[in-house]
């Protein structure tokens, strides 16, 4: 149990000494990461539809 406590409180120590970002920054880089995933997200659908169209109908699809 010792070295569990230990552990934990080096733990707290370095997280102590990192330098965290400011609310408006994470809140920032959080809007931005959301963006450009859903822009690629509509961009993988569109091609994908357009080559399922395209296949189907080369292949004789529905």
């Amino acid at each position: 149990m010792q070295k569990i406590t230990g552990f934990l409180k080096e733990v707290y120590q370095e997280l102590t000494k990192c330098a965290w970002l400011a609310r408006k920054d994470v809140v920032r880089s959080t809007f931005a990461v959301s963006v450009v995933v859903i822009l690629v997200a509509v961009y993988v659908s569109v091609v994908d539809f357009g080559l399922s169209v395209v296949l189907g109908s080369i292949l004789g699809g529905r």
